[in-house]
């Protein structure tokens, strides 16, 4: 091929690349010409399209955690009712404020000055300036301060001074003081119940949270865990099931007895498998092989059946007869 064929262009070829040439140094002209005649106008600070920037603008971290150097007006105040002007003028920034609103709408109360300094954004030294100014309103002080403690007033003395919390009950006579003078104090046997003596015993099977608590060893908490386990199993049938809690005392079982077997059994071929499942000695894999055993071979008719699955132990199956039935 001929070299100048190779740019060989026909005639409306170059007409319209003689079109798009034109066209743009057209344009490059009037860009050059034009543009670079434009003069930027200067605007003063008179002119109203002129703003200064903002304080947040000008330093947003500043203005959010920046805190008032001139002296605030200083007066008692209650975190829990003082309204915004109150806050503010104590000295504290708008975004403390909020914070404070923030965590009484979500039911936050300052039980204590201390409280106070856990406001988010506090300083030590807007705590160190605003703590002697700090008042708790009397409906919210922690109620354990106020009806925690039981006065008990001096017998033989009408000045009308009270004893508090400090000192020590003597068992079972309810003296007080070590003046000299002993009075006699009823009891509260609902706070401080009278443990049984040795040889006592209650009954597990019926036995509430305020009789099981009367056993040495059981406070509120196991005597909960008794009476909820009890619900669980359907009653107890050996006082030695208790020891199934974890961290039961076991000195505290010659205290128990127990009047009547569980009466709360299971009918294994009416139960579905989550309800089987359910009981504290019966797990998952059991409860499928009970109703595996129903689907293939029909209802049990005994403890004997249960012998047959695999996922029951001997152990397993001993602990379970009392709650089984046909």
């Amino acid at each position: 091929m001929n070299f100048r064929e190779f740019f060989y262009f026909q005639k409306s070829d170059r007409q319209v690349l003689l079109v798009a040439l034109a066209v743009a140094v057209l344009a490059f002209c009037l860009i050059f010409f034009l543009g670079g005649n434009r003069q930027s106008a200067s605007l003063s600070e008179n002119d109203s399209v002129v703003t200064k920037p903002s304080v947040s603008e000008q330093n947003t971290e500043e203005y959010y955690y920046a805190v008032k150097t001139e002296e605030s007006e200083l007066f008692e105040f209650d975190p829990n009712t003082a309204d915004s002007t109150q806050l503010l003028a104590l000295g504290l920034q708008p975004w403390q404020v909020r914070n404070i609103y923030k965590y009484r709408a979500k039911g936050g109360i300052y039980r204590t000055p201390e409280d106070f300094a856990r406001v988010y954004g506090l300083t030590v030294g807007q705590y160190r300036r605003l703590a002697p100014y700090i008042c708790i309103g009397e409906d919210y002080r922690p109620a354990a301060d106020v009806y925690g403690r039981r006065e008990y007033r001096h017998g033989g003395n009408h000045s009308g001074n009270d004893y508090r919390g400090s000192h020590d009950w003597h068992t079972g006579s309810g003296n007080y003081g070590n003046s000299g003078n002993s009075v006699e104090h009823p009891r509260d046997t609902l706070m401080y119940p009278i443990k049984l003596k040795a040889g006592e015993h209650i009954d597990l099977s019926t036995a509430d949270t305020t009789i099981l608590k009367k056993v040495p060893g059981i406070g509120s908490y196991y005597a909960r865990s008794i009476v909820r386990y009890r619900e669980q199993l359907g009653g107890f049938y050996d006082e030695k099931q208790l020891l199934e809690i974890e961290g039961f005392p076991e000195e505290a079982l010659p205290f128990f007895l127990i009047s009547q077997q569980p009466q709360h059994r299971l009918n294994v071929n009416k139960l579905t498998l989550a309800q089987l499942r359910k009981h504290p000695y019966i797990n998952f894999y059991q409860a499928k092989a009970i109703v595996e055993y129903r689907r293939l071979k029909g209802p049990l008719h005994s403890i004997a059946d249960l012998r047959l699955l695999p996922d029951f132990s001997p152990e397993a199956i001993r602990r379970l007869e009392p709650y089984l039935e046909y």
